[in-house]
């Protein structure tokens, strides 16, 4: 298969979710805002949903926003792969 075979293309704008995963702590769902908030203009009322793992261990943090390029995208997901508390990132 080659590379342009595996491409996802998308168009812009386009509705998007981001969800990053990280240790539960008080302040894991204020992070992954304080990360995407800078790229992103506008982040609704009701975008941010969490969720905790069943151990309670982990929490996932799903931000819904208005995407505008893939620059914009990539950029979130290099702000969140270089933070401490983010341990995955779907």
């Amino acid at each position: 298969m080659s590379e342009q075979e595996t491409d996802v293309v998308m168009e812009f704008p386009c509705d998007f979710g981001i969800k990053a995963m990280g240790l539960t702590s008080d302040d894991f769902d204020a992070v992954v805002v304080s990360l995407v908030r800078p790229f992103v203009d506008d982040i609704k009322e009701g975008a941010v949903t969490s969720k905790q793992s069943s151990s309670g261990k982990f929490t996932s943090v799903t931000v819904d926003f208005r995407a505008t390029s893939k620059q914009q995208i990539e950029n979130i997901y290099q702000a969140l792969m270089d933070h401490e508390q983010v341990k995955y990132i779907l």
